[in-house]
């Protein structure tokens, strides 16, 4: 497969509603990482899905994510319904107290990414940095290995893995493979990965894949279109924080 050259986000057809674009389910952040929750609703804003959920776990999160997303609706998670969901971003007990929903789209980042054999989602995807891969029992020391890696984990999760890092790697259960170097090293800093992970999510909602060389053109879609933003946004501004790469991320789609 080779990256794509065209637009980023799903065509809006003349009678598109809000629901017609895609939903997505957001459970993301805590009472320790509150701002993991702002970053992650905010990248699934920008990834063309009409309609956000949030799931309200805990006071400061969700009051920090309804002052900043009017537009974004709160729920408890029994009440969501979602085409897509991202979950674990900032939300280090997760791990331990929740139920992954069934859904056509599963997102799973940071401490969530350990759950990943329990998903019943038709496709399942995977954001892990180095360490997170690692822990996972892939010995990334080789990186001449990286793809065998890469593509080992995600046959034997059945998971669609995006390895973050200086170059993004991206695997399918079925052996399809994309690499490139697609950011800079100002996305090295804490919050980068958790809006990319709502915004694959908010992506696939909007783009409907229905195969799986489908759900990788998404993920190159928005691998690139994130590491566009952050090389934009870093021009400007030193250093790059991850609330200046979600300013800049609606300026660097096509």
């Amino acid at each position: 497969m080779t990256w794509l050259r065209t637009k980023t986000l799903a065509h809006r057809v003349d009678d598109a509603n809000k629901y017609s674009h895609g939903t997505v389910g957001v459970i993301a952040g805590s009472t320790q990482y509150p701002g993991a929750a702002v970053l992650t609703v905010g990248g699934a804003r920008r990834g063309g899905a009409g309609y956000i959920q949030y799931a309200d776990l805990a006071e400061l999160p969700t009051q920090l994510v309804m002052t900043a997303y009017p537009d974004v609706i709160k729920r408890k998670v029994k009440d969501i319904s979602a085409d897509s969901w991202v979950i674990g971003s900032g939300n280090p007990v997760l791990i331990h107290t929740f139920n992954l929903p069934k859904s056509t789209f599963l997102v799973l980042d940071a401490e969530s990414i350990s759950l990943v054999k329990k998903s019943r989602s038709v496709f399942t995807i995977i954001t892990p940095h180095h360490g997170e891969f690692s822990r996972l029992g892939y010995d990334l020391t080789d990186s001449s290995l990286w793809k065998v890696h890469v593509l080992q984990a995600a046959n034997h999760l059945n998971a669609y893995v995006v390895l973050k890092g200086a170059k993004t790697l991206i695997a399918s259960p079925d052996g399809l493979f994309l690499s490139g170097h697609f950011g800079t090293p100002a996305l090295a800093t804490a919050g980068t990965g958790d809006v990319l992970a709502g915004f694959i999510a908010s992506m696939l909602a909007s783009w409907k894949p229905e195969t799986s060389e489908e759900v990788m053109d998404v993920l190159q879609r928005s691998v690139k279109a994130h590491g566009r933003a952050a090389i934009r946004a870093s021009r400007r501004i030193k250093p790059l924080t991850a609330p200046d790469l979600l300013a800049e991320l609606p300026k660097s789609l096509r």
